[in-house]
């Protein structure tokens, strides 16, 4: 559609008319139908356009006349490659607790029997939620705040999903500092973490051949390396009791933040490249890591633990609520990250197939590193001759603690512990980079202006990121990294991913949101999906949201409780990013003019629809509108 495309103009209705042309030119009727595609544009000063193209009916979704340029004809930078944008989002769905989360709950939770829930969560609730959010970043091309065009009264939870993902970032970049701080501890003739005779050892310090874990009062050099020899937490007594940043850790973060930005600071052209190394990596180690595992003695006995199939775990409520946190986690839905990334696909991209593929892989790669860590695990209780479920863990605990223990007991342990880090290295970076990623489109795309100043604006978000950060690499950092870890993403983002299910759903139209994946890719979701996205995945977030208020348990960290004060700041946190949506909400419903109604109509219609709102045209206050699946 040619000459109409200079300014953003919008595309309203489309009427195909088929005729088979009469053999006036013998050449076209042997070609069989054809298709005349008549475009209705509306520019923006109200003065309207048609435009006709002729396309043959064959070429229905490939041929599609705007493959890169979305029906309001802006430009939009794409991926260089298909294969940066799956990377992307693989290396960004897969993180630390596919590793350090899943095969621990697997294993607690009835082993084999957890994937049960787990995977009838994953369908009804996780692949939809994923596709959805896949397909509305691809059609719409804003980050998480502008694809709210089409329903402007929600735009509210576009800002409510970019608060979350940077307070993630302000405590998430930290793990990736600890690794890399134990990876450069880990080129030495000698780990750090084998004897009780370094600078930082108490006195219950008792070496690893001892087999003393039964022991209360003694603790193994691992786990004074990571509390004292890195954390220094015993020079702290607790939140109120923080000290100055330490300098090691604090150089280690600022070479993760130099990294981020020069992963960024280009846009796509530049993260596409460097997930190819930081989404691929983890597959490699953790390779080798089995490889290594299954030789170890004990290690059959850890593997038969972790699959041990005990069906009446499934009796337990508690099994099935850790299985949906798990799915509405480990995707890496509402971070408005999925949003932001398929933004930059070409408009035609499949990405059913993506989401498909990419939440699959995610899952697999769970259920595959629980082997590693299984052999691991069960080596280290024939070792130390204690039961598996005393070396079990989850969270940091199990990465900086448990398995550094185990390796260090290997020959030619610094290797293996050099590989190890990498491979956390490289699972943080690329999480991080999404979540970064997620801020910047969806506030570029939002305040116009940055766009010009992209470097700029993320150099800004990097550095502030960074100060922020500061106050979890001080002594009593970990208490600051426990609570922002328990509010800044907890009950928040289930609350995001609900309003957005409803807003899409419900408010814009499960039947308009098939049109525009039909528009995109040929074919229209079928009606599984559909009742998902209508019914059963916004049942689930809101009991999601409502057994997260429900089972609520005050943070703590060992055995250190965080005094009140320290509770209220978390929830003022967590409600700080919510808030967004009433208040979003208010405001948009004030600024707009007219009647109550009006003001409804406008508030709750797509932004390219508002001509039809003059007319009274409004399909939200039609009954059909809302039973329509």
């Amino acid at each position: 559609m040619p000459m109409l495309r200079g300014r953003p103009a919008v595309t309203h209705t489309r009427t195909r008319t088929h005729t088979h042309m009469s053999s006036v030119s013998g050449s076209s009727s042997a070609a069989g139908p054809r298709e005349v595609e008549l475009v209705l544009v509306k520019e923006q000063n109200g003065v309207q356009f048609t435009s006709s193209s002729l396309r043959s009916p064959g070429a229905h979704s490939h041929t599609h006349t705007h493959s890169h340029t979305h029906p309001s004809g802006q430009q939009r930078e794409t991926w260089g490659k298909k294969i940066d944008f799956l990377l992307s989002v693989i290396g960004f769905a897969v993180d630390l607790a596919n590793v350090w989360r899943f095969p621990y709950l697997c294993y607690k939770n009835g082993g084999g029997a957890f994937l049960v829930p787990y995977l009838f969560f994953m369908v009804i609730a996780g692949m939809p939620l994923f596709y959805m959010e896949l397909a509305l970043g691809q059609y719409n091309r804003e980050g998480a705040a502008g694809v709210w065009k089409i329903c402007p009264i929600f735009k509210g939870v576009g800002f409510t999903v970019i608060l979350i993902s940077l307070y993630v970032g302000f405590y998430y970049n930290v793990i990736i500092a600890w690794a890399l701080f134990y990876l450069f501890s880990s080129f030495s003739g000698e780990l750090p973490w084998i004897h009780c005779n370094n600078t930082w050892n108490s006195p219950n310090c008792s070496d690893l051949n001892a087999t003393l874990l039964n022991d209360t009062y003694k603790t193994t050099p691992a786990l004074e390396y990571f509390e004292r020899g890195v954390l220094h937490v015993h020079e702290s007594s607790g939140i109120d009791d923080l000290g100055a940043p330490r300098w090691q850790l604090t150089a280690c973060l600022a070479v993760v933040i130099v990294v981020l930005y020069f992963s960024l600071w280009k846009g796509v052209k530049t993260s596409g490249k460097v997930v190819w190394i930081t989404a691929t990596m983890p597959y490699v180690v953790l390779t080798v890591l089995l490889l290594r595992g299954v030789t170890l003695p004990g290690a059959i006995d850890g593997i038969k633990a972790y699959l041990s199939v005990d069906f009446l775990r499934l009796y337990d409520a508690q099994v099935w609520i850790e299985a949906a946190t798990q799915i509405c986690f480990s995707l890496g839905v509402g971070f408005g990250v999925l949003i932001a990334f398929s933004s930059y696909n070409k408009f035609s991209n499949n990405c059913y197939r993506d989401a498909i593929i990419t939440s699959s892989i995610n899952s697999l790669t769970s259920f595959f590193s629980g082997f590693v860590i299984f052999s691991f695990l069960g080596y280290m209780s024939q070792k130390h001759n204690v039961a598996l479920d005393k070396v079990a863990t989850d969270g940091p605990g199990l990465v900086f603690i448990i398995y550094p223990e185990a390796i260090a007991t290997l020959p030619g342990s610094s290797v293996w512990a050099v590989i190890f880090f990498i491979m956390l290295l490289t699972l943080g970076i690329d999480s991080a980079m999404g979540g970064m990623e997620s801020v910047i489109t969806g506030l570029i795309d939002e305040f116009k202006f940055l766009h010009k100043h992209r470097e700029l604006f993320t150099l800004f978000i990097v550095v502030s990121t960074f100060l922020i950060s500061l106050i979890c690499v001080t002594n009593g950092g970990i208490y600051v990294f426990t609570l922002l870890d328990h509010f800044a993403a907890g009950t928040s983002i289930l609350f995001g991913v609900l309003i957005e299910a409803i807003g899409i759903a419900w408010f814009y139209g499960v039947d308009r949101f098939s049109d525009d994946i039909e528009e995109m890719i040929g074919q229209r979701p079928g009606l599984y999906w559909r009742l998902c996205w209508k019914f059963v995945s916004p049942c689930f977030l809101l009991f999601m949201v409502v057994i997260s208020f429900a089972t609520f348990n005050p943070p703590k960290y060992g055995s250190y409780y965080f005094p009140t004060w320290a509770t209220m700041v978390g929830w003022c946190l967590s409600i700080s990013s919510m808030i967004m949506v009433p208040l979003y909400a208010i405001y948009k419903f004030c600024s707009l003019p007219g009647s109550f109604c009006d003001k409804l109509a406008y508030a709750i219609t797509p932004e390219t629809d508002h001509h039809l709102v003059e007319r009274g045209e409004v399909r939200q206050f039609t009954l059909h509108h809302w039973l329509v699946v």
